[in-house]
């Protein structure tokens, strides 16, 4: 009998992995305690910007015309538990207000939920990134209270998705990690896989503290790949070197590769942040902490390069300050292709700015809504144009394919005066220079 699955947790994470589950074929139920963002993903509807993903959606929700009614919503944990062969707990672990520690209340409620209504065997797996340790007290407390006790069985999953991907990285997957205890959790996690293993992903076995480490070494290895290319853009800066052509350069050693080498305001998301900050706070309290005390210098210069941003701009002005000045900034999600501002740099920026007397106008092609809610102070406008109409200087801080793609001409036209940074090292700076702008980029020389 095939097996159905239930996905409990229905943010972006859940929402994805319930969808793209229905499309490899499985029967799945998605719930949240949310009765509102139930009702409107029963309508085909998805609370966030994802490429991809509510035309996958409305592919399989039950009632939808012409969908394959395999995926339905529900807020009842008692269906869920009844539901399910495989519960993947998809639910949000995000920083601790004050502390750097991961905040793992949203998994603990939901495994505490999910525990009393598991009255036959399963397995419930956990995609969450957590502390590593909480699999096996995970573990205990589903065998504590669960009515099927020992036949309950825990999994985890490290879930690789890219904002802006998450379809492309849920069905098409560059690698599956499974930690396990049991050569049955094995098996079955092997089934649910077993298309786009098929196709070629590699499916790699671990033990359960393996694969809760294996999503906070990989943030961490890429956000410490994010510092170093602009730590060397401060030292570019300093010795007027470029750190495009030396990006370049390096990344052509395929030890190193060109990925992630672009030197700009830095990193910022749901993510990478909290959890860097998370991996540190764990290793203190496992008598790890000099291990990985290089990430508290990697936070430090990536929080610094916003900062950095704010002071070219004011230079940029010429005076050497904001007040009365009008500030145009292009971007407000923390990375293109999604409509999330968390931790976003660009908003930062825009924010730090605002605060020393500037002007601020914002645009971003998805992320406006968001954007207000978190700072309803600053001004928007419903184009890259009408942002940039007027203004003192440009910045150039989210590098969506629009932003790269606007005529330097037609945006001269309204500018107040034609300066523009560019925060991302993503815009053709002879173009720009061409139209008569001044353009500068961080780590790169001024003509």
């Amino acid at each position: 009998m095939a097996l159905k699955i239930t996905v409990i947790g229905t943010g972006y994470l859940g929402a994805t992995h319930a969808a793209a589950m229905a499309e490899i074929g499985f029967e799945v139920l998605g719930l949240d305690i949310d009765p509102a963002k139930i009702e409107m993903l029963a309508g085909g509807r998805v609370p966030m910007y994802e490429p991809g993903l509510e035309d996958l959606l409305r592919k399989h929700v039950a009632g939808i015309e012409d969908s394959t009614g395999r995926l339905r919503f529900t807020t009842s944990w008692e269906e869920a538990g009844d539901f399910g062969d495989v519960h993947f707990v998809c639910v949000n672990t995000p920083q601790k207000q004050g502390e750097y520690g991961c905040d793992m209340s949203f998994v603990d409620a939901a495994f505490g939920a999910l525990a009393p209504h598991l009255r036959r065997p399963c397995l419930v797996v956990g995609k969450s990134t957590v502390p590593v340790g909480s699999a096996e007290r995970l573990s205990r407390l589903l065998a504590e209270r669960s009515p099927a006790g020992a036949d309950v069985e825990l999994a985890w999953n490290p879930e690789f998705l890219r904002e802006g991907f998450a379809v492309q990285d849920t069905l098409r997957p560059d690698r599956i990690v499974v930690g396990v205890e049991s050569e049955r959790a094995e098996k079955v996690l092997r089934e649910v896989y077993e298309v786009p293993v098929g196709e070629g992903a590699p499916f790699v076995v671990t033990d359960f503290p393996t694969a809760e480490l294996v999503k906070t070494a990989a943030n961490s290895f890429l956000a410490t790949k994010i510092s170093f290319i602009n730590a060397m853009a401060e030292v570019c800066e300093a010795a007027g070197g470029d750190v495009a052509r030396l990006a370049e350069a390096i990344g052509y050693d395929e030890r190193i590769g060109a990925k992630f080498l672009r030197a700009g305001i830095g990193f910022g998301g749901g993510c990478l942040p909290k959890d860097i900050r998370a991996f540190m706070a764990r290793a203190g309290e496992l008598g790890a902490d000099q291990a990985l005390t290089f990430l508290r210098e990697i936070d430090s210069i990536n929080m610094r390069r916003r900062g950095q941003m704010v002071g070219m701009a004011r230079e940029a002005l010429g005076d050497g300050t904001f007040l009365g000045k009008r500030v145009a900034v292009l971007g407000a999600a923390f990375k293109p292709d999604s409509d999330d501002v968390r931790d976003s740099p660009a908003l930062n920026v825009a924010g730090q700015i605002h605060l020393q007397g500037g002007q601020v106008t914002v645009y971003d092609p998805k992320a406006m809504d968001n954007a207000r809610r978190v700072f309803p102070t600053l001004a928007y406008a419903d184009s890259a144009l009408e942002a940039v109409r007027g203004a003192d200087v440009v910045l150039h801080l989210t590098e969506w394919r629009e932003f790269r793609e606007l005529d330097p001409e037609e945006l001269g036209g309204v500018a107040g005066a034609r300066v523009i940074l560019d925060g991302r090292n993503a815009l053709d700076a002879e173009l720009w220079r061409s139209a008569g702008w001044t353009f500068r980029a961080m780590g790169r020389p001024r003509a």
